[in-house]
């Protein structure tokens, strides 16, 4: 979108901007939640109604910078992360990540979206929960496996998050074949390691699911090569949901995301 097709709304959205960063100050430790254990991860999807394509452009404008305005708001407590599905997804138009170190602070941030100008135009799609955990098979596997796996993995545009839940039947097993099969399913994931950035969120308990499983790539072939390789190993066979839903979306900027759902 050209500067000549957002009129005015860069002095309109930087003075949201600035007077937001004077009102909260500085930002959470956001390194600090993405990579800690103990952190709930919460992925919510929307839809926009369809009383917004009925909305002009500047009224889609002024909405979307209040957008901002909440998101600042509680850049303190909480990091959030913001992907366009609209174009990739049949699901949502966009989805929010977000981490918090109380799951309280993800709440207060959702109801003031969703009490916002622009929330009241949002239909939600989904909402999911998981805690971040420290590793617990990894510790038990070979020295070198263990070494591959602290090296970088690449970011990328491309964003999918696959809920999973398992059967009675795993939670059955003894821990050692549970560790014995993790470590097949890890050793047919590490060709893609470079190309594919995982994080894994614990959800039983929290939500209907056992797992949320969130990737980010810029080769989507590797990707698809990867769930192949470990749809083919002994412990996706105790897997009772895969999916459904499936979500794929792009990385963005609150900009980037402002600029197009205000088109």
């Amino acid at each position: 979108m050209t500067q000549a097709k957002w009129p005015g709304s860069c002095l309109v959205v930087g003075a949201v901007l600035l007077l937001w960063t004077s009102l909260t100050g500085a930002s959470t430790d956001r390194e600090k939640l993405l990579n800690e254990p103990g952190v709930y991860g919460t992925f919510a999807a929307f839809t926009l109604d369809e009383e917004w394509a009925k909305e002009d452009q500047a009224t889609r404008i002024a909405h979307v910078t209040v957008l901002r305005a909440v998101v600042e708001q509680h850049r303190q407590k909480v990091a959030i992360d913001l992907y366009l599905m609209r174009g990739l997804s049949d699901h949502a138009d966009v989805m929010f990540r977000i981490h918090a170190a109380d799951l309280r602070e993800t709440q207060k941030f959702l109801v003031d979206l969703q009490n916002s100008l622009f929330g009241k135009h949002l239909k939600t799609a989904g909402i999911m929960h998981g805690l971040t955990k420290k590793a617990n098979y990894v510790p038990g596997f070979p020295d070198q496996m263990k070494a591959d796996l602290k090296a970088p993995s690449e970011s990328g545009p491309f964003a999918i998050v696959i809920p999973i839940r398992k059967n009675a039947d795993w939670w059955a097993l003894e821990q050692e074949k549970r560790a014995a099969m993790m470590q097949e399913h890890t050793a047919a994931a590490l060709p893609y390691h470079k190309t594919v950035k995982r994080k894994l969120y614990h959800s039983t308990g929290l939500d209907d699911i056992d797992f949320l499983t969130y990737f980010e790539t810029s080769k989507l072939e590797d990707f698809h090569s990867l769930i192949l390789s470990l749809e083919k190993v002994k412990e996706f066979q105790y897997t009772r949901r895969f999916g459904h839903p499936t979500l794929l979306g792009t990385a963005v900027s609150l900009e980037q995301i402002m600029e197009t759902l205000a088109q």
